[in-house]
């Protein structure tokens, strides 16, 4: 018989080989290919439409691994298509390197079945209600948003959600959108439910991933708590996904296979047939127009747990003070933080900048340093004594000849999270100071480090955005945001939506255990517009005024954008491909195609880059046909097209 075997590579099709075993659909053979042995899987009905005579090769043997069901299969063909990448790609997401892995003995899982004590929680009246709609609800497909203010107890509801679906033995998926999270949310699940879940990231070891795929294949794991990738996982028996944090732009994967992890998880539901909860305090715009639309169903949660109250807000108008030379803190601010420090509070520094300096520059010569393998500055960062690019890692000492003579004589410019941790030591020697960001929190004493800001073993925190999400810090009750005039520049799509949900996010890690907080923005802006808008309780008021100006202007989430990014070392080469490239498209896709242009980062890792941006119907006919005008048209060497669907970002 023959048999479509696809292969987890750039191939967009399934390859034609026989076998005298009985095959079904999904199951995982080895076949010879070229002078190689690759493991493939026997895919779905595949046409094949060549004239050629070719001969037809003999699959190797049948691996002894269950076999994917026919559910997952559909739902990598659709992604696809979707996201116009290989099938081969697709199918690689879900296999680890490439290849699947073989059945373990039972005692790999004793550790994700081991019970240990369980805390006992109580719903309150308006969580109780939340949990009966959801409950209700997980039959089917559907998809559910629980919207809660931050401190609210969302967790605890949607965990009893999850325990009823766990008692009739299906699997469940729940997505996080950082991996700094799943410690503190690991301790959470083992409190409630006694036993631990399966963690799924990048910073796994690839013995242990070993051990999850194969268990969860095989049925022996039964909840997984993951960053995106995790959402590729073979379940055998899924019943329910959660979306954490659904607004959180860290679901978007932005390089290799570029998709939405938030929206694929919902199409994965759907393949499934099963209900799917999105949570979030502030809904992203795509979601709050399909809750508007009663796409999506929705339950509320408008009191913090233990009726905690939410933080005031104050503004520190910084035109009304003369800040010192090299210091970013207003008198006002030390005074107000001081009496926080003297209550016993928590206080946190926000500023989303890593590093000591993002400009560096010679006041004798005036250059700046900046990557030579990127358009963008380099960073300064103090602790490492190096400067950084945050595109493409390279890094350099900062000792520079000087144009004019000597060496550089350095001017650093603007504040990082490092500097403003500098100050503040200056100010307060004698209290304890973390640094909270990407630089300091994945690494591996990030769990004690976590550990002790709970215990309220840290005075004082340093951090960037990465502290706004979802984390739970008992004594924070003072935030004073640096400089909210930094986050709300730039000619972003979605700038106004993102700081709508930083802020939000933000504001939530304080006063979560009832005591007064406060969070104070030092601003040069008098109009204090944007501050109001970001810090209303409620905010389908912001939400409501933003769907109407994406409607005015045929923007996401009413119209569909794909980015096109044309990347090449040739300066000139790339430009005349790019305008080549429009020309033989523009005619032949459901869509209108603008650019070329620059991207904002015009060069990243050595290479140029060019943009074209597609509008178009929000249907898979405007991908259907651009995948068909780039497998026709042949780009010469050196030039690589990257396409992303929905983008969100457009640097």
């Amino acid at each position: 018989m023959k048999y479509p075997i696809l292969l987890p590579n750039i191939f967009n099709y399934p390859f034609t080989y026989e076998s005298e075993m009985e095959l079904s659909v999904g199951e995982f053979v080895e076949v010879p290919f070229g002078k190689s042995k690759l493991a493939g899987v026997v895919w779905t009905e595949f046409e094949n439409k060549t004239n050629k005579n070719f001969k037809i090769k003999k699959i190797i043997k049948k691996l002894d691994i269950p076999k994917l069901k026919k559910s997952t299969l559909d739902f990598l063909n659709w992604f696809a298509e979707y996201n116009i990448v290989p099938k081969g790609m697709a199918l690689k997401l879900v296999l680890l390197s490439g290849k699947p892995v073989q059945k373990f003995e039972s005692k790999f899982y004793k550790n994700f079945n081991e019970k240990i004590q369980q805390k006992q929680f109580e719903l309150t009246f308006e969580q109780n209600n939340a949990f009966k709609k959801i409950n209700n609800l997980n039959k089917k497909f559907n998809v559910h948003v629980l919207q809660g203010t931050t401190g609210s107890g969302k967790t605890i509801v949607y965990f009893e959600a999850l325990k009823r679906v766990i008692e009739k033995d299906q699997q469940v998926l729940i997505m996080l959108p950082e991996i700094g999270l799943t410690n503190q949310f690991e301790k959470k699940f083992l409190d409630f439910f006694g036993f631990k879940p399966a963690i799924w990231h990048s910073a796994i070891t690839k013995k242990k991933k070993e051990h999850i795929w194969s268990g969860i294949l095989d049925n022996q794991i039964k909840v997984v708590l993951g960053a995106r990738s995790s959402l590729f996982l073979p379940f055998k028996n899924l019943g329910l996904i959660i979306v954490d944090e659904e607004h959180d732009q860290s679901y978007k994967q932005d390089e290799g296979v570029i998709y939405n992890a938030r929206d694929m998880a919902i199409a994965r539901a759907s393949f499934e047939n099963i209900p799917i909860n999105l949570i979030t305090s502030v809904p992203s715009v795509e979601t709050y127009k399909n809750i508007k639309k009663g796409k999506y169903s929705i339950s509320k949660l408008n009191k913090r747990y233990q009726n905690a109250s939410l933080p005031n807000y104050e503004i520190i108008n910084l035109n009304n003070v003369k800040l010192k030379k090299q210091c970013w803190l207003t008198n006002e601010i030390i005074a107000k933080v001081e009496l926080h420090l003297k209550k016993k509070d928590q206080v946190l520094f926000f500023l989303n900048r890593r590093g000591f300096s993002p400009n560096v520059l010679c006041k004798k010569c005036f250059n700046t340093f900046s990557c030579p393998h990127c358009s963008i500055n380099l960073v300064f960062h103090k602790k490492n004594n190096n400067l950084l690019c945050h595109y493409c890692g390279f890094k350099t000492s900062l000792i520079r000849n000087c144009q004019k003579d000597g060496n550089c004589e350095l001017i650093f410019s603007g504040p990082g999270v490092e500097r403003i941790s500098e100050e503040v030591k200056k100010i307060f020697p004698l209290k304890k100071i973390e640094i909270f960001s990407s630089d300091t929190m994945n690494k591996k004493d990030s769990k004690d480090r976590l550990e002790k800001i709970i215990n309220n073993e840290i005075d004082i925190l340093v951090g960037t955005q990465l502290i706004s999400k979802g984390f739970h810090f008992p004594s924070l009750n003072c935030i004073v945001v640096i400089d909210i005039d930094l986050s709300s520049q730039g000619h972003d799509l979605r700038g106004a939506e993102k700081n709508l949900q930083l802020y939000h996010q933000l504001s939530g890690r304080a006063g979560r255990t009832g005591q007064p907080s406060t969070v104070y923005f030092q601003t040069y802006n008098t109009n204090t517009k944007i501050i109001s808008d970001i810090t209303n309780q409620n905010p389908d008021i912001f939400l409501d005024k933003e769907l109407k100006i994406r409607k005015q202007n045929n923007l996401p989430p009413f119209q569909r954008f794909i980015s096109l990014i044309l990347t090449g070392e040739r300066e000139n080469k790339l430009e005349k491909e790019a305008f080549k490239f429009k020309l033989y498209a523009e005619n032949k896709i459901i869509g209108k195609i603008l650019g070329p242009v620059s991207a904002p980062i015009y060069r990243i890792k050595k290479k140029y880059r060019l943009r074209l941006l597609i509008r178009g119907p929000k249907t898979l006919k405007l991908q259907n046909s651009l995948a068909q005008v780039i497998s026709k048209y042949k780009f010469p060497s050196g030039i690589k097209l990257s396409v992303d669907v929905d983008p969100i970002s457009f640097n």
